[in-house]
């Protein structure tokens, strides 16, 4: 099938390569024309394993191209995607005007029949005005339906949540759009074994744009609960792995997304919280369960802050090592990321902080306070009073502790992701905090 893709983002490229992948023609259309040079290099702009491996097979094989023209991807697509993006004005709701204008211009370039698809995560009702948008803007009264088709992509497993995801949502009114949407997706069901083929839920448009953000404002306010549940470990002496242990056996509840720490970043959980939080308002309901899954999450980077302080007493002129910037492992996004806040405040408070991320540091580079950038995790670690830990990489796991411990002014460690065990780092002769460990 032919299809187009507009917004090459994370959504964006992550759904063009799959859907070559799995045998569909796909254009990728972006007005960056940097980007589209770079993508048409075989190159990626973001990082996100395998994906630029599927990219450039793609293009070998003549089923993914590139382009900066809306036009070119309306003309020779059956259905088209709208995978723009719909960032937060200040007042919390999504910028939508991205979408408008490429609404504006799918009416315009249209010449048969289309599937125009929400890719992008927008409001409840957006699927109404795009088909408004479109028909004022199609005076040759070319037929087409507009569906909704939620992703729900982890970065860092974004290729692999794409190819064998649990559930494809599909919101439509057309049984004309859903058949067509179903022949898009059936590579992908087929992909995985019976047993474990993804559920396909047909919906109203409505519907399936709601289940986005209802999804993202769940998830958050699950790793928020984790996090206040961590505070009374604290001061109960108890150690939040257990706990979270105990309450994710309980299969209504799930063991996914119980991890203590400082607190979801990244861009679509603030991002939809807060979207779905003005969508209530709007609606005529006060969301204010989301509001303090927000103000918890913003609390747990001061609780860890003064953790540092409680430990090292003056901040000023101390060097603090840092490992890990990026909002989660395996990826080179630094949106919304708990580091930033975390180092803004340690800056704030006179300290020299030292940083390294594996992916990450020319993106951070962009929005942090004056620190410096180290080579290695060991480079953080010469020197510095304690050592923190903030987005846990698989290689901060197996650092030589040893090595740490002798590189360290301090035999520090305050570990905001709980990647090590305190009775082994007790032994080790580190003086170590976690998050909820109990103390």
């Amino acid at each position: 099938m032919n299809l187009s893709i507009i917004g090459t983002g994370y959504v964006g490229l992550t759904t063009g390569a799959c859907l070559a992948k799995v045998g569909h023609r796909v254009i990728c259309v972006d007005n960056d024309q940097s980007k589209i040079s770079l993508l048409k290099e075989g190159k990626i702009p973001i990082y996100e394993p395998k994906l630029e491996e599927l990219v450039v097979e793609g293009m070998r094989e003549g089923r993914l191209s590139f382009t900066t023209e809306i036009g070119e991807g309306v003309k020779k697509s059956e259905v088209c995607f709208i995978a723009v993006g719909t960032p937060p004005k200040e007042t919390g709701e999504p910028d939508l005007s991205a979408v408008e204008n490429v609404a504006r211009e799918i009416g315009e370039n249209m010449e048969r029949y289309l599937v125009i698809v929400e890719k992008s995560t927008v409001p409840v009702k957006t699927g109404r005005w795009v088909k408004t948008t479109i028909e004022r803007y199609n005076r040759r009264n070319i037929p087409f339906d507009v569906a909704s088709n939620p992703e729900f992509l982890r970065e860092g497993q974004a290729v692999d949540d794409f190819l064998y995801p649990d559930r494809i949502v599909i919101g439509c009114d057309s049984e004309r759009a859903k058949e067509i949407l179903l022949s898009v997706y059936e590579p992908i069901v087929n992909l995985s074994p019976k047993e474990k083929r993804p559920a396909v839920l047909i919906t109203s448009l409505e519907s399936a744009e709601l289940i986005k953000h209802a999804s993202n404002a769940f998830l958050a306010m699950k790793i928020s609960f984790i996090n206040a549940v961590a505070c009374i470990c604290e001061l109960a002496g108890v150690d939040v792995k257990e706990v979270a242990t105990g309450i994710g056996l309980d299969k209504r509840i799930g063991k996914d997304f119980l991890n203590a720490g400082i607190g979801y970043g990244g861009f679509c959980f603030p991002k939809d919280l807060d979207a779905f939080t003005k969508i209530a308002e709007e609606l005529g309901y006060n969301f204010q369960l989301l509001k303090e899954v927000k103000r918890i999450n913003d609390e747990m980077r001061e609780r860890f802050v003064k953790k540092v302080k409680d430990l090292l007493w003056n901040l000023k002129d101390k060097k603090i090592g840092v490992l890990g910037l990026a909002f989660k492992p395996n990826t080179d996004d630094m949106r919304f990321a708990p580091a930033i806040d975390i180092i803004n405040r340690l800056v704030k408070e006179g300290a020299v902080v030292k940083v390294y991320d594996p992916q990450a540091m020319e993106n951070a580079k962009k929005v942090l306070p004056p620190v410096i950038y180290c080579s290695s995790p060991y480079e953080v670690c010469a020197g510095s009073e304690s050592l923190l830990i903030l987005t846990e990489w698989e290689e901060f796991r197996k650092l030589d502790l040893k090595k740490v411990k002798e590189l360290l002014r301090l035999p520090i460690i305050i570990d905001g992701r709980n990647i090590f065990a305190p009775e082994e780092m007790k032994k080790l002769g580190f003086i170590y905090r976690g998050v909820g460990r109990g103390y």
